[in-house]
């Protein structure tokens, strides 16, 4: 069992949120689909294109914490504060590979259906997923997770 007492005790789970927004999108989509592409647009070259740039994101972020000897997964405890590899530009960039991952695939289906389910995830990862974490770190690293947080964006 975890210890959930030293964790940032996340609303929910990243990878099952994610899960989640892909299956309500492409579920409505099959019950209503809305396309957004004009036909014109090579849609599935272009979609996968930017999946798999979001999966090397994801891929090079999990290698870079885990190489560092910290835990990825929100229910294990953090060891260390990550600033090599794709945290030097962004604090986030497992979440951002995963937006971004939305997004390709939103464009690969052309399903308008998955972008809307990129919105309630952003939200859900930003206020249930990242607030927490951030409140966490900085309880738990001081200042050291302080000049982190100030000199790398959450983002990009």
């Amino acid at each position: 069992m975890a210890d959930t007492a030293d964790t940032a005790q996340v609303l929910i789970r990243p990878p099952l949120a994610w899960g989640l927004a892909v299956l309500a999108g492409l579920s409505l989509h099959w019950l209503v689909p809305l396309p957004f592409l004009p036909a014109t647009v090579p849609a599935a070259w272009l979609g996968t294109a930017v999946f798999v740039l979001a999966l090397a994101l994801v891929v090079w972020a999990i290698v870079t914490m885990s190489r560092a000897g910290s835990n990825v997964p929100t229910n294990r405890p953090t060891t260390t504060i990550v600033e090599n590899g794709p945290y030097r530009f962004t604090r986030n960039p497992i979440y951002l590979g995963m937006f971004l991952g939305l997004i390709g695939l939103g464009i690969a289906f052309d399903n308008l259906w998955l972008l809307i389910m990129l919105v309630l995830f952003v939200i859900v990862i930003r206020y249930g997923v990242v607030a927490r974490e951030e409140a966490y770190l900085d309880r738990k690293f001081g200042d050291s997770y302080r000049v982190y947080h100030s000199r790398v964006r959450r983002w990009l």
